[in-house]
């Protein structure tokens, strides 16, 4: 983007191009398939009759993409503090040079710099890519971070952050002889990235380094501490320390303030407090049952696929990940349209298990799933065929998310719902997209069976996920009949209605809630969305290919025999 004509501009568009087009991306062996430019990017205009204008200065995005061999081969920077003893090494491809124009740090002091960062030879990244890939395929990599978006202090304190540990940093390993200062080495965003080994793998890691070419813009820079403080230290020398808790508050503390102004303030609050809880455990799984039990085994001779019905109306997003879900636990899944039953083109009567799916059917314009449920109330062919289905004793029913709300406000055509919620806009006020703990409870629910007690993650994206009751004494009744199913817990496994943990404030963490007879479950959450451990963003190491949620739909095929 550029201000194309105005005096010099056309020279920095020239040489830009010159650089990435004709010097950089041959010296890498990739290409630029495709562009989107702007080049009028100034404005002139008169005020009290006097020519006013304003250039922007030039500037290029590039967005690079790749294939992806093995997707559980991620790393993230949340540092390990369950490898042992682990080192953190610094890969500096700007080679010590430090060169801090247009760095945040720079912003912070209202200057702009004179020379920026700069990849003075391509090769060096080839080299890094290589080397990063086969420590990756080797497994040796715990954590990673790039360097380049607010300098090595940056980095390492958002690697703290994610690992929740304290953490030395030695800047003495990146001074010199020549008088440059520790803030120049700790904030300069030269190319580069921190990665953590273990320690008794540092001298095959450094073996590789050296293959590559790269061992003298390596560099040791820290180590983890019990302290939970971040700490810098020239030699002996203490320079800074601060608790990981305080450094994180103030890293967090703009996000929270456009929060409080943006959204419901009370929420935003809460998610800033629990920061201070320099104890809290992070996410954790517990079950009561064998990840690893594959209780549809049985069928598989047999060859019987029961058929379910995805059913979707428009605005829904959902069927095809749901689809795959009962696929995984050997179900036909047949792809059932609202219209489709309108039409006659299909029957429920054609299914023993039914689930609607998550999205946003008619754009939650009638509330959440209100829409789709009034063409099923408000149609006598359509409340006559679902009622029915849900009076067949054979029959099972999953509501997820959109089709949870939906399903809520059917509640009168369901037998033993008659203390179930619906569901109302979110307390945070806000479409709430996250991972989130939940506990399953002491249930008839059939998809839920065999599970309670169990703790692990769950993917929830929703706008109206909380649960009202519409007179009082229903909460206490879904309690007192064992008929909720699924419930939001902290991080210490606790029964919670705080955000964001809690992420719409249902009451008394209700996530999920089922008929009387089990039949018929509704969750908030997405259990279709995480059945995969590689599908979710937090996941034990000895997780290999099943995840939690897929006991879900393993149990209603094991139900239907």
């Amino acid at each position: 983007m550029v201000a194309a004509g105005h005096p010099g501009e056309d020279a920095k568009l020239y040489n830009a191009v010159k650089a990435v087009g004709m010097e950089l991306c041959p010296a890498l062996g990739i290409c630029v398939p495709v562009g989107k430019d702007s080049m009028s990017m100034r404005m002139v205009w008169d005020e009290a009759q006097e020519k006013k204008s304003i250039t922007a200065p030039m500037s290029l995005v590039i967005s690079a993409f790749a294939p992806v061999i093995d997707i559980r081969k991620t790393v993230t920077p949340q540092l390990r503090t369950d490898q042992g003893e682990t080192d953190l090494l610094l890969i500096d491809l700007g080679h010590g040079k430090d060169r801090i124009g247009g760095s945040a740090l720079a912003q912070v002091y209202r200057e702009i710099g004179c020379t920026p960062p700069d990849l003075d030879n391509p090769q060096d990244l080839k080299n890094f890519f290589a080397l990063i890939q086969q420590l990756n395929q080797d497994g040796v990599l715990l954590a990673y971070h790039d360097r380049s978006d607010g300098g090595v202090f940056t980095t390492l304190a958002e690697m703290a952050f994610a690992g929740h540990t304290g953490i030395d940093i030695q800047v003495a390993e990146l001074l010199d002889d020549s008088g440059k200062d520790a803030v120049r080495a700790l904030f300069s965003e030269e190319v580069g990235a921190v990665i953590q080994v273990r320690r008794e793998q540092m001298n095959t890691v450094l073996q590789m380094i050296e293959q590559h070419g790269l061992s003298d813009c390596t560099r040791l820079i820290g180590r983890l501490n019990t302290r939970d403080e971040v700490r810098v230290l020239n030699g002996g020398k203490l320079i800074f320390e601060a608790s990981r808790v305080q450094l994180q508050r103030l890293w967090s503390e703009t996000s929270y303030q456009v929060q409080a102004m943006r959204d419901n303030s009370d929420c935003a609050k809460q998610e800033f407090d629990n920061l201070l809880d320099a104890k809290d455990p992070g996410l954790s799984v517990a079950l009561s049952f064998d990840l690893n039990e594959d209780i549809t085994a049985p069928y598989i001779n047999v060859g019987a696929k029961p058929r379910v019905a995805v059913l979707r109306e428009q605005g829904v997003n959902g069927q095809v990940e749901m689809a795959a879900a009962f696929d995984r636990a050997r179900f036909e899944a047949v792809d059932v349209h609202m219209t489709d039953l309108l039409a006659g083109r299909v029957s429920l009567d054609e299914f023993n298990v039914l689930v609607a799916c998550g999205g946003f059917s008619y754009g939650d314009v009638l509330g959440a799933g209100g829409g789709w449920a009034k063409t099923i109330l408000h149609n006598d062919k359509m409340r006559a065929a679902f009622a029915a289905y849900f009076a067949r004793e054979s029959t099972l029913s999953l509501g997820v998310c959109n089709g949870c709300q939906m399903f809520s406000l059917l509640h009168e055509l369901i037998p033993g719902t008659e203390n179930w919620p619906r569901f109302v806009r979110n307390q945070s006020e806000q479409f709430e997209g996250r991972t989130t703990l939940v506990q399953v409870g002491e249930s008839p629910s059939a998809f839920f069976s065999g599970m309670a007690g169990s703790r692990f993650p769950i993917a929830v994206a929703h706008g109206e996920g909380k649960a009202e009751f519409a007179a009082a004494g229903q909460i206490d009744g879904l309690h007192r009949g064992g008929n909720i199913a699924l419930s939001y817990v902290d991080n210490y496994g606790k029964l919670t209605e705080q955000y964001p943990q809690n992420p719409n404030g249902s009451p008394m963490g209700i996530a999920g809630v089922c008929s009387s007879d089990g039949r018929v479950t509704i969750t908030m959450p997405h259990p279709e969305r995480v059945t995969r451990a590689v599908q979710n963003s937090y996941r034990p190491d000895d997780w290999a290919e099943d995840a939690p949620s897929l006991r879900l739909f393993r149990n209603a095929r094991r139900w239907l025999g």
